[in-house]
């Protein structure tokens, strides 16, 4: 017999044993889990009646509020229910890869170039096809969004990127402001002013409502096994069904505050000790992103994505700023090059010994020394969280007067020798005095010996007084969720659609892996206008291609 062909037949019954595990994940894998099990219907004499729309949209942040919008572009009657009693909305910025301010600014980005530096990061774990679906229509949901608004509100571009020579950031990042002399919108920037506007678009429509503090509980399938309404508890109490004669579009956010959930599709998150969703429930004073959406798409058949999902971590524990200065661990010792981008700094912070947090160690000169480096670092937790393109640094600009802040709350401890600064942080005296003489030594040298940092952001710690900033991760969204097709659809177990059920925003999966690619801000936002306006068009197309009656 052919050794090649034994060894050809061996090696395709060891590929057909590994699809069939595989497969028998996916289906049993997660029966056993908590958050998996289905509540118990509501009993008929319980619901309190039916209330009928076209589309029905769970979830009232960016993306189901840009559902409801559109909606109301293409002549589609609506309800949008959210379990929240205000504006679900938090962050400053949204991006795009083109714009009108880009334009006036000479800002270009290379659309191929931007795709590879996204697989990258996401460790090719992206579904490419949904990755060029948004990088060829990011920008028309954000000039949708701007057109929304009209002149009561301004799209400007963001210029606090980072720029070191790695995880280089485009300059896509861009915020919405209120313009001044405005009263059309109560909020005067930031995603907040995005949910008024979406908001304000969806209620224009005919028929069209948001009704808040109404929780969905399951979702329903008619006789044909179509996903077809949901059951929700209302702001009175009673319980009603809600039909969506067109489709239900799940917009209910991740599953960032379901820990359970966390356990199973990222256990990373639950090395931060703190969460930074905003708002939160005002019983539980968790987040809101429970996975309702998740859990409620799986009842109905739907796949998950291959764990573990990506997740972003921000520095929003203690403070706001972290600099390229000295870090050092709660052992006073350094452990990372401190020119690196966001994720970076969070994860080699949570992966320290006790690493809730760490310091940045800086002199009595960090504040000259940090405009003077301004033009070759930046970013997040280094600039102003508002920066205008083009800004360029000044005096005024508030960060030194924050830091005294900090100094008072106690997230920042100044001293006049490093060993009571040492003593203030709680760390080995020796272990504080020895890290900052080997740094002094690395700057005087002008090579990073130990971590490889850039030269030219080595500054001695010499002059008195010293500041430890105090910092850490704080766990934000987990970016994973239904596998979907490109009409945002969920998908079943074997790749098929579901009738009736769509997914966008957070709750949909495929277009993140391995870390959030924050090679611009605010990309889960403009994500979401484009999830929505795709799920809605597709709504909109079957409605057309139906035969009167």
């Amino acid at each position: 017999m052919n050794k090649d062909k034994v060894n050809i037949t061996e090696e395709m019954d060891y590929i057909d044993s590994v699809k069939n595990r595989t497969e028998g994940l996916a289906d049993d894998a997660y029966k056993s889990c908590e958050w998996a099990k289905q509540p118990e219907a509501v009993s008929e004499s319980e619901i309190a009646g039916t209330v009928d729309t076209q589309v029905l949209i769970v979830g009232g942040g960016i993306a189901g509020l840009a559902a409801g919008a559109r909606c109301t572009d293409l002549g589609l009657e609506c309800i949008v229910l959210e379990k929240y009693h205000g504006i679900v909305a938090r962050g400053a910025h949204i991006s795009c890869l083109d714009s009108k301010v880009m334009r006036e600014n000479g800002v270009k980005i290379d659309k191929k170039q931007f795709a590879r530096d996204w697989m990258h990061i996401c460790g090719s774990r992206v579904n490419e096809d949904l990755l060029w679906l948004y990088i060829n229509n990011c920008s028309d949901a954000v000039a949708w969004l701007d057109e929304l608004g009209g002149d009561d509100i301004e799209l400007k571009l963001f210029g606090g990127r980072y720029k070191g020579p790695d995880f280089t950031e485009y300059d896509g990042t861009h915020y919405f402001e209120r313009r001044p002399d405005s009263t059309r919108y109560k909020s005067s920037g930031g995603a907040r002013l995005m949910c008024e506007v979406l908001q304000e678009r969806c209620l224009e429509g005919k028929g069209n409502q948001i009704l808040r503090s109404t929780k969905v509980l399951y979702l329903e399938k008619d006789e044909k096994g179509r996903v077809c309404s949901a059951v929700a508890q209302c702001s009175d109490g009673a319980y009603r069904r809600y039909r969506g004669r067109e489709g239900v579009i799940l917009a209910t956010g991740d599953i960032g505050s379901n820990p359970d959930m966390v356990r199973t599709f990222c256990p990373l998150g639950l090395v931060p000790k703190r969460n930074g969703y905003a708002p939160v429930d005002p019983k539980t004073k968790a987040g809101l992103n429970t996975g309702d959406g998740h859990r409620m798409a799986y009842w109905m058949g739907g796949q998950f994505e291959t764990p573990s999902w990506a997740l972003s971590m921000h520095l929003l524990a203690y403070s706001i700023y972290v600099f390229f200065f000295l870090f050092v661990n709660r052992d006073g010792k350094r452990f990372m090059n401190e020119d690196t981008w966001v994720q970076a700094k969070a994860i080699r912070c949570s992966m320290q010994p006790r690493g809730e947090f760490a310091y940045t160690v800086f002199d009595s000169k960090w504040f000259r020394e940090l405009g003077e480096r301004s033009e070759i670092t930046g970013g997040q937790f280094t600039d102003p969280l508002i920066v205008k393109y083009g800004q360029k640094w000044s005096d005024d600009n508030g960060i030194d007067k924050q830091i005294e802040r900090y100094v008072e709350r106690g997230t920042c401890f100044k001293a006049d020798t490093i060993e009571e600064l040492a003593e203030k942080m709680e760390v080995p005296v020796e272990n504080l005095k020895a890290t900052v003489s080997r740094y002094n030594e690395l700057a005087a040298l002008g090579e990073d010996l130990d971590y490889g940092k850039r030269s030219e952001l080595l500054t001695s710690i010499e002059k008195p007084p010293y500041y430890a900033l105090k910092w850490g991760p704080a766990l934000l969204n987990v970016h994973g969720g239904m596998l979907i097709d490109t009409d945002m659809r969920v998908l079943d177990k074997d790749s098929r659609p579901i009738e009736g059920l769509y997914a966008i925003g957070n709750v949909a999966g495929g277009l993140y892996g391995v870390d959030y690619p924050l090679i611009w801000n605010g990309n889960s936002h403009s994500r979401a206008l484009t999830w929505a306006r795709q799920a809605v068009a597709h709504i909109r197309r079957c409605k057309k291609s139906q035969p009167s009656v």
